[in-house]
């Protein structure tokens, strides 16, 4: 027994049955006679292997029943299935098999980084913080699971289920606030230990594919004994079929002398039984083929297969050198027919190869006899650059074949690679040094190409159509020879991520009759309403966003910005998941005629209306805390950068019947959102989001119309208060805001029904204004924008009537009217360089309400009493205008704040006493709101300028712009294309690109130029 054991306590005693081989038993006597290092290194069977993770201080928790170093992997299927199954050992292996693998997902619990977590055990401490901070209150892991993975593990059994899952799990259901999971996790649905077992008795599959039964075995007789197979060849071909190195390396069959068998399996790979080719040691101690474990480790793990320890192809180093002396000097017989050479290892291959260049230095001078002997004519052979693209395959099929045979024994199968690198060589060797160092440049991923995502900001921030970028791709590409723009089809896949509908989201609660698919995009803007609108077909052609998929793309498009906030403003990340409310304003308003010539389908009418939303402010109320704190102020919330266009649609902003049915979802997904929180990815944490909407961005048209008030006309001249207009021409100055939606609602209800039954002017008086259902809550403010053109138009008939002297007239004929008109026209021309024009605009009221136009309208004006009440009623204005205009006035113009009120009460003063004739009982809408109500708007939401429409305005010129850049046969699509382009026009992720590449054009006409010089040279040269 005692020489059983000396016999068997050696180096390689410790190898798995399969691998070893059958003529070990002189194993400690080779071992001695050449006393190699690398197998004095292997760790003896009384030896404790060292645990993974311990060289490196990582301590891993303990899961029950789970030893992660005997790990039932790939190798140990081969162990069982090679090394032949027992009743003793398959239900052993198959129970270490299962513990091994994660409880959720089914992976392999070593192959994925981080701890190990018992499904029935309880929560941490860190976790238990962080999925209380997300709301989840849960104690122990089986209420997790079955919240997050809608498995119930409470009832899972040792011999059945695995009792842990790995870390990728644990962090989606952090992820998911231990309420729900933004990952598609396939739970396997685990089975008891039974016959078909696939861990034990996959299914071949021959019998699988064809359907074919087995035959049933014939029952013999009992002396019959069934013939054992060798377990050893059937294990090497099983290996041999990774590494696929039958045609690489050398067999130990070619020996010529009669050696040891256990001598000549000493010098014999561990993996493909070849003799060693490059060989190499691993810690433990084995030899290999440099190529084989290589393979191996990439497809079973990295570990030793002989005694799987850990093994990562960085651990390998060259063997001893007296070990590689006595390698290569082993005698070889060469395989060639009338050869029978004798050849030490390391000189085979080059006398293989002598063999290989004589035969074909005869196959050549062969042919060239045949042809100088008997030619048969026909067309010379032809360059290999002028044959067709299956001309060229078959003639380079042999160089293909080595060079890909080359890439998968020393480059791991990169064939691209390879080739790249012969070219590059190539180019060296002809000293083409350009060319060469922009392949290299290509390589090394820094080539001269721009990003997609710049060509899909160049394209969209210039307005080109798709043959138009095209075009200039072509002629860039033909000119410089590089391919510096992207192709369309690049771009397309870029626009995906910024457009709506391609991030994942949920709402909590769901949102009611919203869908909850995340992936929608531009869809029908009737969709979801009955095919006619009052008996009467809907005419008109829209598109929109979904609201929130589209507030979803918006808050991704500021992802930087947010996160840039929470650094800044020291607060940590990872602590804030909750508590953040966006402040959004929505503006709509009437684009007026927008004809084209182009386009057909349907008729609509030629008036377009879009309804678009800014993203204001992102703030956030931290725990602990009683103030929030804003991460995210939008620095220009009156550009068109920051205007996100949200439905696009056909349709007359007067016609409320058609407004009011193409506004209606939007409406009903804007209420469904205030009573739900959003959930959302931002910085690599699911973070709750609340929106709060402000609907300002509208003009005095546009809020009667949603408001369901009178026309501007009315007696009642204001949307915020109950004046009318003679009690605002008397009393200028002293009115509050009083009108609100609820307000309104309810007095439209008093109109509807008239319970008090009173006439029709008891009951006008009564609701005070209201005639139709209001169906869009309105913020009431004041339109910067449009207060500034009303008042505009208000002093150029102030002009007018200063130039006629209206003072001193009753009744003026429209002749004269006419007259005072054309000599301000032709005065402003002449000195301020102003046009007439049929219709005020913004240009032309800034231009106007200046003193240099006072002073050139006062050269008209006969009296200097008429000429200072003008100059002090324009002095006045100017004083006032910044408070309105400013986006923070308490910062940019506290003076002129604190004066508002006295200037104002001035205003009006000069109003009722100089131009009384004008103001005797009438005033016109916007300036009652500028005298009245602007000190009270500015102290509740503390500016009006900031949440003005000027956005929503300005877009107006990119409506025509990607109309025209977009122009197609239906204007259904052309709608969709306006839409999409005008979103990826404000995206501020291709405002970023364009940021950084805006030298771009410059840079690329200087490689053009230098192109162009480097040609003439080669011309003259």
């Amino acid at each position: 027994m005692a020489a059983l054991s000396q016999e068997t306590d050696g180096p390689r005693s410790t190898m798995p049955a399969e691998l070893h081989h059958p003529h070990s038993q002189f194993s400690l006597w080779k071992f001695k006679l050449f006393r190699v290092k690398s197998m004095e290194k292997a760790p003896l069977p009384g030896e404790t292997q060292p645990e993974k993770g311990s060289s490196l201080g990582i301590s891993t928790p303990a899961a029950p029943n789970i030893d992660l170093n005997d790990r039932a992997g790939p190798e140990s299927v081969m162990k069982l299935c090679l090394g032949g199954k027992s009743k003793e050992n398959v239900e052993e292996f198959t129970l270490l098999y299962k513990q091994s693998l994660c409880r959720l997902c089914g992976a392999t619990l070593w192959k994925v980084k981080g701890p190990v977590h018992d499904v029935h055990g309880n929560l941490d401490e860190v976790t238990k913080l962080s999925l209380r901070k997300m709301g989840c209150k849960f104690r122990g892991w089986p209420e997790v699971i079955l919240k997050v993975f809608k498995v119930d593990v409470t009832d899972d059994s040792e011999s059945v289920h695995p009792l842990s899952f790995c870390h990728r799990c644990w962090k989606n259901a952090i992820r998911g606030g231990g309420v729900c999971s933004f990952t598609r996790t396939k739970v396997p649905e685990w089975k008891p230990h039974s016959s078909p077992c696939y861990l034990c008795s996959p299914r071949k599959p021959l019998f699988q594919r064809t359907r074919r039964k087995r035959r049933k075995a014939v029952p013999r007789a009992q002396s019959l004994a069934k013939k054992t197979r060798c377990e050893y060849g059937e294990s090497i071909q099983w290996v041999r079929n990774i590494t696929h190195c039958q045609n690489d390396h050398l067999s130990s069959k070619l020996i010529s002398e009669k050696l040891p068998v256990d001598f000549i399996v000493s010098f014999n790979c561990l993996v493909c039984d070849h003799l060693l080719s490059d060989p190499v040691q691993s810690p433990c101690g084995h030899l290999f083929c440099r190529s084989c474990i290589i393979k191996l480790t990439h497809v079973l793990g990295r570990h030793c297969p002989a005694c799987n320890l850990p093994c990562a192809p960085d651990d390998l180093t060259p063997p001893a050198k007296t070990f590689l002396s006595a390698l290569h000097s082993l005698p070889l017989l060469c395989p060639k027919d009338g050869c029978g050479e004798q050849v030490r290892l390391d000189s085979f291959k080059a006398h293989c190869r002598s063999h290989e260049l004589g035969e074909d230095a005869k196959q050549r001078s062969s042919e060239v006899d045949n042809s100088l002997t008997g030619s048969k004519g026909g067309r010379p052979r032809q360059h290999l650059l002028s044959l067709t693209r299956r001309a060229q395959k078959h003639r380079l099929k042999e160089l293909k074949t080595q060079v890909k045979v080359f890439a998968d024994k020393e480059e791991g199968g990169d064939l691209k690679s390879v080739c790249l690198t012969l070219f590059l060589l190539a180019l060296r060797s002809a000293s083409e040094h350009r060319q060469a160092d922009e392949l290299e440049a290509l390589m090394q991923g820094r080539g001269f190409g721009l990003n997609p995502a710049v060509c899909l900001a160049i394209r969209v921030n210039t307005f080109l159509s798709c043959s138009q970028y095209h075009k200039m791709y072509r002629t860039v590409k033909a000119t410089s020879g590089r391919q510096i723009f992207q192709p369309l089809h690049s771009l397309r896949t870029a626009e995906k991520e910024l457009l709506p509908g391609f991030h994942q989201f949920e709402w909590q609660p769901a949102l009611k009759n919203v869908s909850p698919s995340c992936n929608v995009s531009i869809i029908n803007g009737l969709s979801g309403w009955a095919s006619s609108v009052d008996d009467s077909p809907a005419d008109t052609i829209t598109r929109r966003f979904r609201y929130d998929v589209a507030l979803v793309s918006a808050l991704k498009d500021l992802e930087e910005d947010i996160m840039d906030g929470l650094r800044e403003s020291g607060m940590e990340d990872s602590a804030c998941t909750s508590g953040f409310n966006v402040m959004i304003k929505e503006c709509c308003d009437g684009m007026g005629d927008v004809s084209e010539k182009h386009g057909g389908g349907p008729v609509v009418p030629e008036k377009a209306v879009r309804f678009s939303f800014t993203i204001m402010s992102v703030s956030i109320l931290a725990d602990g805390k009683k103030e929030e704190v804003t991460i995210f102020t939008e620095p220009k919330p009156n550009s068109e950068m920051s205007c996100k266009p949200l439905c696009l649609m056909f349709v007359d902003e007067s016609d409320h019947e058609t407004l009011t049915a193409l506004l209606g979802p939007i409406v009903a997904e804007r209420n469904a959102m205030k009573e739900s929180r959003l959930i959302l990815s931002i910085g690599g944490l699911s973070r709750s989001f609340r929106f709060h909407f402000r609907g300002t961005g509208y003009d005095e048209k546009m809020v009667r119309e949603m408001e369901g008030l009178e026309a501007s006309g009315s007696t009642y001249v204001c949307t915020l208060c109950d004046s009318t207009r003679a009690e605002a021409s008397k009393n200028m100055v002293l009115h509050s805001v009083t009108r609100s939606h609820e307000e309104n609602l309810e007095r439209y209800e008093i109109w509807r029904s008239n319970p008090f039954s009173e006439s029709a002017d008891e009951l006008r008086d009564r609701v005070k204004g209201v005639s139709s259902k209001p169906f869009l809550e309105t913020q009431p403010t004041l339109d910067a924008l449009h207060c500034d053109i009303g008042n505009a138009s208000e002093f150029f008939k102030i002009f007018q009537d200063e130039i006629g002297e209206m003072h001193k007239k009753a009744n003026p004929s429209r002749e004269q009217r006419r007259s005072w008109r054309a000599a301000l026209d032709k005065q402003l021309r002449k000195k301020m360089k102003l046009k007439p024009v049929m219709r005020m605009n913004g240009n032309y009221a800034r231009r106007l309400m200046t003193m240099e136009a006072v002073e050139a309208v006062c050269e008209l004006v006969p009296s200097e009493e008429r000429k200072e009440a003008l100059r002090e009623l324009m002095r006045l204005y100017l004083q006032m205008k910044p408070v309105w205009r400013a986006t923070n006035p308490a910062k940019e113009c506290p003076d002129q704040l604190c004066r508002y009120s006295f200037n104002s009460q001035r205003f009006a003063d000069i109003l009722s006493t100089s131009f009384k004739y004008r103001y005797s009982g009438k005033i016109t809408n916007y300036l009652h709101k500028t005298l009245a109500h602007v000190p009270e708007i500015i102290e509740r939401d503390g500016s009006i300028g900031a949440w003005a429409s000027e956005g929503n305005e300005s877009a107006n010129k990119l409506f025509r712009r990607f109309r025209k850049m977009n122009a197609r046969q239906s204007k259904a699509f052309e709608l969709e294309d306006v839409l999409k382009h005008h979103w990826l026009y404000t995206s501020k992720y291709l405002q970023k690109f364009m940021e950084a590449h805006k030298d771009s054009a410059k840079a690329l006409q200087a490689t053009i130029d230098l192109d162009d010089e480097d040609m003439s040279q080669d011309t003259d040269f």
